[in-house]
């Protein structure tokens, strides 16, 4: 059991880093207060990785073979790398880091299942930029109601603080869903007598620490750095990002709430005119994206170089 204290460690970091992306917006736009976020986000964490998480976990689990030893020095890499990004207050993606980690020791066993790794990293890319289409159908659709339906202004923003809540707890439970095999996915199989649900909820309880203890610095990034978000632009982006994420989920595929965020926030972005976004965050975000799996498949790698080969002789 103690070889698990590594995915939970992640799992913090997890929620640290990326969990808190679906109450970022609403946080920075000061919509919702980071307390009541991180509670209602932790709550549909845990129930989103209880319910949905398996798929994902299978997933992972299947994209190299691991010992007791290598599924240390793999969670504790990927965490490393998450929290020195969270450190920087850079949204990353975790699942960058655990599969960067998983194709290090691959790579130094000298066994990588690439076919499930090429569906990870397709999986990857589709998720901004699925993100920002579906950006663009939910402002339109969204933009629709509320100009043909005639309310106040109280009355408009009450409803918009109402659904940004609801659509928050959403996202939280497409990311418990979604993530939670980001943490413990590797440990499926591994212990007996623990079974896959367990391991989610393991792995869904350390995502939810991690978004109640140290997410608020990543928060304020994602929700007010790329762009500045009205309650509106926060709902689009947040409904976006929550829909992308479950459908990853349903497909079995863990990715990236912030890459889904982002992707959300550049759409919403575009369709107010490009001058909006700023681009030197932007920048930092993607050279994050870019350092995170390559810095977490070289100090597994170099782990494993160093605890687990056999010295000759």
């Amino acid at each position: 059991m103690l070889s698990l204290s590594g995915g939970l460690f992640l799992g913090w970091a997890l929620g640290s880093n990326d969990a808190a992306n679906v109450f970022g917006t609403a946080v920075a736009s000061r919509i919702i207060s980071f307390r009541t976020a991180s509670i209602l986000c932790g709550l549909a964490v845990v129930t989103g990785a209880v319910l949905q998480g398996q798929e994902g976990i299978h997933t992972l689990s299947g994209l190299t073979e691991q010992t007791i030893r290598t599924l240390v020095i793999t969670s504790l890499c990927a965490a490393l790398t998450v929290t020195l990004m969270t450190i920087l207050s850079l949204p990353i993606s975790t699942s960058q880091a655990i599969v960067g980690a998983i194709t290090g020791i691959g790579l130094a066993t000298g066994y990588v299942n690439f076919s499930g790794l090429e569906k990870v990293v397709i999986c990857w890319i589709a998720t901004p930029v699925g993100a920002m289409f579906i950006s663009f159908i939910v402002y339109k659709i969204l933009g629709i109601i509320f100009t043909k339906i005639p309310m106040s202004m109280l009355t408009r923003d009450k409803i918009l603080w109402s659904m940004l809540l609801v659509v928050g707890v959403y996202g939280s439970y497409a990311l418990g869903a979604n993530n939670v095999a980001n943490a413990t996915g590797i440990f499926s199989g591994q212990f007996k007598g623990i079974t896959d649900t367990d391991l989610a909820l393991f792995g869904g309880l350390a995502i939810a620490v991690g978004v109640i203890t140290y997410s608020r610095r990543v928060m304020m990034t994602v929700g007010g750095g790329i762009m500045r978000l009205d309650a509106f632009a926060a709902l689009v982006a947040v409904t976006s990002m929550a829909i992308t994420v479950h459908i990853f989920a349903v497909v079995g595929v863990p990715v990236s709430t912030s890459q889904g965020i982002v992707g959300a926030i550049i759409g919403v972005g575009i369709i107010r005119g490009v001058h909006t976004i700023q681009y030197r965050m932007l920048r930092n975000i993607g050279v994050g994206w870019f350092l995170t799996p390559t810095i977490s498949l070289i100090l597994s790698a170099a782990g494993y170089a160093i605890f687990c080969r056999p010295i000759a002789g």
